[in-house]
């Protein structure tokens, strides 16, 4: 199944580990951390304000709940911000070579990494 915009809803629920919730509104609930986890990446953007254990709280419960397709899914979700991304999950060993979306093949070598943000994941 090709992510989209359509099927992205089916998409999540396919891959949701469904052992660790009881409820839809669980679900519903961790999805809603990739429009935090772009509220951040914007905030570091804009501001310059990085809450890098904060972010990677929150992909690392996106990993735990969907499992490897959180990649792809937070590749297509954070579209504006792939090389804020890639060190994330780089430093957690899911970057794939290639991540699919829509009518698009990324190869992941081919998108930069954020040098602030490799710099404080050294730090951890």
């Amino acid at each position: 199944m090709i992510l989209n915009d359509s099927n992205f809803l089916l998409y999540a629920a396919k891959a949701y580990d469904v052992k660790k919730s009881s409820s839809s509104e669980e679900f519903y609930e961790d999805l809603k951390r990739f429009q935090y986890l772009k509220r951040l990446f914007k905030r570091y953007e804009e501001a310059d304000d990085l809450k890098i254990r904060l972010i990677l709280n929150h992909i690392i419960v996106l990993y735990n709940c969907f499992g490897a397709e959180t990649t792809h899914m937070l590749f297509f979700k954070l579209k504006d911000y792939h090389g804020m991304l890639k060190p994330f999950v780089l430093f957690l060993n899911y970057l794939p070579e290639v991540v699919e979306y829509e009518d698009i093949k990324l190869k992941t070598v081919d998108v930069p990494l954020d040098p602030q943000i490799i710099s404080e994941l050294r730090k951890i």
